[in-house]
């Protein structure tokens, strides 16, 4: 990231004064994370869309592998407690000419997805992927 941008974040996550610059800039790592997960990362610009609920999926599990047990730790240090701290985030860097979105993108599409919580709770989350991997 050039350090242009880096300021831009900087002032923006300055400005909203909500959340931290690491959150601004996770989510552009989750952002590339869900497009590569979902094979969109070959496909022109204009189809690389996904939708905000794909967006939470993939922080989710990409939060989870970069933080394992402090994934809600470090989301709550941030200033995040709900999915719709992430839609903030992300239609914050929308105003801000950051990031782009469709007609169709609404910020309501993060509201109340799921509870971080039990999203990040790692017992529950460890015990689930070792299941997965018996079969």
């Amino acid at each position: 990231m050039n350090s242009e941008f880096l300021e831009q974040i900087e002032q923006l996550a300055e400005s909203v004064g909500r959340y931290r610059k690491e959150a601004y800039l996770f989510i552009y790592d989750a952002l590339q994370y869900t497009v590569d997960k979902l094979g969109k990362t070959t496909l022109p610009r204009e189809q690389r869309h996904i939708t905000g609920r794909d967006l939470l999926q993939g922080i989710s599990e990409f939060g989870l592998d970069q933080f394992g047990p402090l994934t809600r730790d470090v989301f709550a240090h941030w200033g995040i407690n709900a999915t719709q701290d992430f839609g903030q985030i992300v239609f914050s860097l929308v105003d801000a000419k950051l990031m782009s979105k469709t007609e169709e993108d609404r910020l309501d599409d993060f509201t109340d997805v799921f509870d971080l919580d039990t999203e990040f709770d790692w017992p529950r989350r460890k015990a689930e992927f070792r299941r997965s991997g018996d079969g």
